[in-house]
């Protein structure tokens, strides 16, 4: 059986997770429509991707409602459809509890909670129209399980927001057939993580840390899951299980 072609929209997706999930779904046919803040970037991120005219690159702040909004319509203009949106955009650094200013509190909140929000809302409105459609919403298996040298509080009550999110949102939009997960990295080596990824190896039962591709692989899973909805998928070499030291 032929695979259906999807439009994908992939947020933050210039470098790191975002750009291989992009590679991913234009290798196997679908449409793509990327985006983030750095108009440059994201310019020479759709070189990259040779996709040709199965890639739309929409610049923006997607804490900025018209960020998301222009992504739909460059979508419904060039492809016709929305069929799923992965909200991978989202700042994360570590600060103690005692230190972090409402400014932090803000930052993460805007990009993290409120620009996934808005971002969903606007893929929503069409994917309604259609009834169908895959929400997946990035957040992190530290919601689940801390890590005490880890002090991210600020961080990690944004995208506890997000896994909240998600299974709200499940609920709400399951009679319109719209799916709604959460896929949860652990340590994945990206430019986030900077060149002393692999120290954190012992943080998982697997003893690696995760690649790229690792995300990339669950991300194609709930684009195409259509009997899971409201379900925080952990891709972290087993993290939330154990330690292997």
């Amino acid at each position: 059986m032929l695979q259906q072609q999807k439009t994908v929209l992939i947020t933050g997706a210039y470098g790191g997770m975002g750009i291989d999930m992009a590679k991913a779904f234009i290798a196997r046919g679908d449409n793509v429509v990327i985006n983030g803040r750095d108009d440059i970037k994201l310019q020479h991120a759709k070189e990259s991707l040779n996709g040709g005219e199965n890639v739309i690159a929409v610049a923006g702040d997607i804490s900025d409602s018209s960020t998301g909004e222009k992504m739909v319509e460059m979508a419904l203009e060039h492809f016709g459809r929305v069929d799923v949106l992965v909200n991978n955009a989202g700042q994360f650094y570590p600060k103690p509890f005692i230190e972090s200013t409402v400014d932090d509190l803000e930052h993460f909140f805007n990009v993290n909670l409120k620009g996934t929000y808005l971002t969903t809302q606007a893929a929503v409105r069409q994917m309604i129209k259609q009834n169908e459609g895959s929400i997946i919403n990035v957040g992190t298996v530290l919601v689940e399980s801390s890590f005490t040298p880890f002090r991210a509080s600020a961080a990690l009550a944004s995208k506890g927001g997000v896994h909240a999110l998600t299974t709200a949102l499940a609920s709400e939009l399951a009679p319109y057939q719209i799916r709604v997960n959460t896929l949860a990295p652990g340590i994945i080596r990206t430019p986030l993580q900077g060149d002393n990824v692999d120290s954190h190896a012992g943080m998982s039962l697997l003893n690696r840390v995760g690649e790229v591709a690792d995300t990339t692989r669950a991300t194609l899973y709930l684009a195409d899951a259509s009997f899971q909805t409201g379900t925080v998928v952990n891709v972290d070499g087993g993290y939330v299980a154990g330690r292997s030291n």
